[in-house]
């Protein structure tokens, strides 16, 4: 399940590559969560009735919903309007970092020595990324804003993923909402979704606000939002549940493989071989990290 959300979400980076210039990145993300809301209505549409549990802890649902619904995608679309999917992805492999310094810092999570190592490995194939294998690069380095934004968007999932971890202690009263995937899916969903749209309003407010509707939009939202958001959510959730966030998060580095792999032949982006040696130093980052 660690193995198959970062597929789905490098998919997502490039299909939103593909739609920049089709729709508006708020506006992207609101639909598609809008979209997932009624498909996901037949399997937990209860969760949505005055009685249910879910209004019990409605204010960690509301950050859940705002940083993993919310927040998130709206930061990498953005992110994807300057930057391509190879290198949003690739900045978004520091995300070890931040599980790591959240867990410490917030949770008081010990790190490990195999933690370290694998975050300073994953750290490095960044870093060679972003210098484009030069080291001297790093000195003149410029940042597009999408790297910037990616990074914020990386910082919050880091947090997110914490909180999702720990939802078991801080809503004790919500196992049964827990124990289903899609209930517990949607009642983010119904917080995100309102943040989204405050999103989404100011994106129009400063007239930045993009739709043209297409044949290629409607196959992009179809993948978007059965894929990246339901499918992904879903197995993401439960991996962190088993595996723990620390871990999870140097599964998180797979989306760039992923990236890479999927854009040869629907974007034409040839790696280079400082990307291959990423990739290596990534995975490298992943095996020592997890491995017992």
């Amino acid at each position: 399940m660690l193995t198959m959300a970062p597929l789905l979400w490098a998919g997502n980076a490039i299909v939103g590559r593909l739609v920049h210039d089709l729709i508006s990145p708020f506006t992207l993300n609101l639909v598609r969560w809008c979209i997932a809301f009624v498909l996901l209505l037949p399997l937990a549409a209860y969760v949505l009735r005055k009685n249910s549990a879910i209004w019990q802890c409605w204010k960690q649902y509301a950050v859940l919903g705002i940083l993993g619904i919310g927040s998130y995608n709206a930061l990498l679309y953005l992110a994807l309007k300057t930057s391509s999917p190879l290198n949003v992805t690739l900045v978004g492999s520091s995300m070890p970092i931040w599980m790591l310094l959240i867990g410490r810092i917030w949770f008081g999570t010990a790190i490990s020595g195999r933690q370290t190592l694998g975050a300073i490995l994953s750290v490095l194939g960044v870093a060679i990324v972003l210098s484009r294998g030069d080291a001297q690069q790093l000195l003149k380095l410029q940042l597009v804003p999408g790297d910037w934004f990616i990074l914020m968007a990386t910082i919050v999932w880091s947090l997110y993923s914490w909180l999702l971890s720990r939802s078991a202690q801080s809503m004790p009263s919500q196992h049964e909402v827990r124990s289903n995937w899609a209930a517990f899916l949607m009642a983010q969903m119904v917080f995100g979704i309102g943040w989204s749209a405050v999103l989404a309003g100011g994106e129009a407010a400063v007239g930045s606000l993009v739709f043209i509707p297409s044949w290629k939009l409607a196959a992009a939202m179809l993948f978007i939002v059965i894929g990246p958001a339901i499918l992904a959510y879903r197995f993401w959730g439960e991996g962190v549940r088993r595996a723990g966030p620390a871990t999870a998060g140097f599964f998180a580095n797979l989306i760039p493989l992923f990236t890479a792999l999927l854009s040869i032949p629907i974007l034409g982006q040839i790696p280079q071989l400082y990307h291959g040696v990423a990739f290596a130093l990534i995975v490298g980052g992943i095996v020592v990290s997890s491995r017992r």
